[in-house]
């Protein structure tokens, strides 16, 4: 990709419960002249947002559609359940799915848990979206399932949640059009990847250091180079020899020979 072909800044959307903060912050680490803007977007709409060229990328919650949207799966999040401060499910550290049976659980249009029977009674009319179903929740209406990221998006001081077993579980992917997946798409991948700057994936390679040009010549002729003044061919100083360099001696000292008879 040209210089001319880089963007002036690079779109994120995110779905809500979504935290970007800290690839943001990498980002602008790294590529502080290629500004990030971020681009919240409902669940709902994120696929469209991204086919639309709206962002260059997006936190979406899976399933999306792979015919034309490429995802890399991060992370699966808890399913909670809201509920009043004041409900008799506060005692428990957990509910079943099973627990909810005779509660009214509210179901917003803008679910994001693929229910193939949603728990518990319907509400008479279905909330439009999920903030809205927290508030029918604190008017003590009905409960609320969601994803954790939700539960503490929407936290009220009058309600409270409890993990729920046996419930469908929300997954949270970075997505892209597959059509463009650019140098800065591909930069963003490696952030949220966790690779480090110096990574080659995305980044021309770090050229080698040139050697000494000595030891080039030295290694391309295969001629030793010359010790240095006052050095022996071992790298030691000059003076003595050192005692493989001597004659040999014994266990005893030097050999002596028989002494000379006076006359």
């Amino acid at each position: 990709m040209t210089g001319s072909e880089v963007p002036p800044s690079f779109r994120l959307a995110y779905v809500p419960g979504v935290t970007p903060t800290k690839w943001v912050r990498i980002w602008n680490e790294r590529l502080p002249g290629t500004p990030l803007t971020l681009v919240g977007v409902p669940a709902a709409e994120a696929a469209g947002l991204l086919r639309d060229g709206g962002a260059d990328a997006g936190f979406v919650r899976l399933p999306v559609d792979r015919t034309d949207l490429s995802a890399i799966p991060l992370y699966t999040e808890t399913t909670v359940v809201v509920i009043p401060k004041d409900h008799v499910a506060t005692a428990v550290e957990e509910m079943s799915a099973e627990d909810l049976a005779e509660e009214v659980v509210l179901h917003p249009l803008d679910d994001s848990l693929d229910w193939e029977h949603p728990p518990g009674l319907p509400a008479f009319e279905r909330p439009a979206t999920t903030a809205d179903a927290v508030e029918l929740v604190a008017a003590g209406v009905g409960l609320l399932v969601v994803p954790q990221s939700l539960a503490r998006l929407h936290h009220r001081k009058d309600l409270t949640y409890r993990p729920l077993t046996g419930a469908p579980e929300s997954r949270i992917a970075l997505s892209w059009p597959e059509e463009r997946t650019t140098d800065l798409v591909e930069e963003f991948i490696g952030i949220v990847r966790g690779r480090t700057v110096n990574s080659t994936r995305g980044r021309p390679p770090t050229p080698p250091q040139p050697r000494s040009k000595a030891k080039a010549a030295d290694k391309k002729s295969g001629t030793p180079r010359k010790p240095a003044a006052g050095q022996t061919s071992r790298g030691g100083s000059g003076g003595a020899k050192s005692p493989r360099s001597g004659a040999k001696n014994t266990k005893g000292g030097a050999k002596r020979g028989k002494p000379r008879r006076r006359p």
